[in-house]
């Protein structure tokens, strides 16, 4: 378990990291499904690279295809709404409500993995969410105004992320190869990417800065994904997960500085 904690730490640097370089790029009026498309080429590249490194082979039985697809269209949900809500929030709070995804980990790991719940999880939930409500009640003015929407977006943001978190364990529990897994969720991120661009946004114009911001989160979430997914191998979801997602810390600390 010990190990499994040491990898939920580096996936928790990175993620704070990567969540102020999403608010840096939703500060302006771009692209969000071209951003997440371009982090999908180079999340891919960078996996194919570990996977070649790794001397396996591809492993396409039912289980694998079916929870690495199933994986991946949650991830990409998740981080296109969680950059849509970075658009009229500041990253401690966008950052800290997607991070709560923890309640759904816990909850859904309870129910479909039998996983444990004991008192120190439900003290962690509980202060989890009481912070959250500290940060709304700083909430003022027209931000307050329009805080709703952009609730309920960072809420199924959280909640895609917990459900991403949930049916990677089962599928390690189920056998699935965790290797063909990542490099079918990061091929996800460049379908759904390139869908949102063309149908919801209707435009795809790429720039110097697009391409910059799709090289730096492209690395830092093929860091965050393959040390969480790490972290599930070794240990329970609803424990190792939790600890990945104070990653709003980092975040926190980050945005007060820049």
């Amino acid at each position: 378990m010990q190990l499994a904690i040491l990898f939920a730490l580096l996936s928790l640097i990175f993620a704070g990291i990567n969540d102020v370089v999403f608010k840096r790029y939703a500060g302006k009026e771009r692209s969000r499904g071209l951003y997440v498309l371009g982090i999908g080429v180079v999340w891919t590249a960078l996996q194919a690279v570990i996977f070649a490194a790794q001397g396996v082979s591809l492993r396409l039985d039912q289980n694998t295809i079916l929870f690495g697809l199933t994986a991946g269209l949650f991830l990409t949900v998740a981080n296109i709404l969680l950059i849509e809500s970075l658009t009229h929030t500041d990253v401690s709070f966008g950052s800290t409500i997607y991070r709560l995804n923890t309640v759904g980990v816990v909850i859904f790991s309870c129910l479909f993995l039998n996983e444990p719940f004991g008192i120190l999880k439900s003290w962690g939930i509980l202060a989890g969410v009481i912070g959250v409500l500290l940060l709304y009640q700083k909430r003022s003015g027209p931000q307050r105004t329009a805080f709703p929407a952009f609730f309920v977006v960072a809420v199924v943001a959280s909640l895609s992320r917990a459900s991403y978190g949930v049916t990677a364990k089962a599928a390690i529990i189920l056998d699935a190869d965790p290797s063909t897994m990542l490099l079918l969720i990061s091929s996800c991120w460049i379908v759904g990417g390139a869908c949102y661009a063309v149908v919801r946004e209707r435009r795809f114009r790429l720039t110097k800065k697009k391409i910059f911001y799709s090289l730096l989160s492209g690395i830092l979430v093929c860091l965050i994904v393959n040390f969480l997914m790490l972290a599930i191998e070794h240990g329970e979801a609803s424990t190792v997960i939790p600890v990945a997602n104070m990653s709003f810390v980092i975040a926190l600390f980050l945005s007060a500085i820049l």
